[in-house]
């Protein structure tokens, strides 16, 4: 099923992990739930698990658990959502997996790049992408700079134009629903201004430390992921 050309809305969350492994044991621990199926990113050496967290207020959405795949080759750029980034591994390392990021889909990715360029905003180059599914092979471009670097610390999303279908198309329901994500940065004009420029619906900006809030409904209850 194709997607209609509306507005820019959430498309899914990223949680990023030191291995798959550790992904899965925490979304079973963390949500009560087992992610479904994801795939490789040979042109990145990362790999991924999926969840359906759709929801009336966040159609469509989904939640990525990625990691570096490590049968893969490096790639020969840095990886997308700063996965490269001593301080982040660090983190994860220590930490365990965590939410680092949000992808936002859009009707036409090249205007909403060309749109935050007027704002002074580099999001990068849009790329090609695609990786097979037992449906057959799911193509999409998504903006990525050629160091990586999400903008606003993580709290401003990557960009992403899907193909005629999407991957929550072959997902079941998982019990988990995104309520509200919340996007915070000492700069909260700057973000809010972004997110309006693409007409961006359903993430709420405030001040303070950089970071995102995400709120689900789970089998274990609401879950704030942070």
């Amino acid at each position: 099923m194709a997607l209609s050309p509306a507005r820019a809305r959430v498309d899914h969350l990223v949680v990023m992990a030191g291995s798959l492994q550790e992904g899965v044991a925490w979304c079973e621990s963390v949500l009560g739930v087992t992610p479904g199926p994801g795939g490789r990113h040979a042109f990145m050496g990362t790999h991924n698990r999926l969840l359906n967290i759709a929801s009336a207020s966040f159609e469509r959405a989904y939640l990525e658990i990625i990691a570096i795949d490590p049968q893969a080759p490096a790639p020969d750029r840095q990886r997308w959502f700063d996965m490269d980034t001593p301080a982040l591994r660090h983190r994860i390392a220590l930490q365990g997996p965590q939410l680092t990021h949000f992808v936002v889909r859009v009707p036409d990715a090249a205007s909403a790049v060309h749109t935050w360029r007027a704002l002074g905003l580099e999001p990068g180059e849009t790329l090609p992408a695609s990786r097979m599914t037992p449906r057959g092979e799911l193509r999409w471009k998504i903006t990525l700079r050629e160091d990586g670097a999400r903008l606003f610390d993580g709290v401003l999303p990557t960009l992403i134009e899907w193909g005629q279908t999407h991957p929550t198309d072959d997902m079941p329901l998982s019990g988990v629903h995104l309520e509200a994500l919340e996007a915070r940065h000492p700069r909260p004009g700057e973000l809010a201004a972004a997110c309006t420029a693409i007409d961006l619906d359903g993430v709420i900006t405030h001040a303070g430390e950089p970071g995102l809030c995400a709120t689900l409904h789970t089998p274990q209850g609401r879950v704030i992921l942070r």
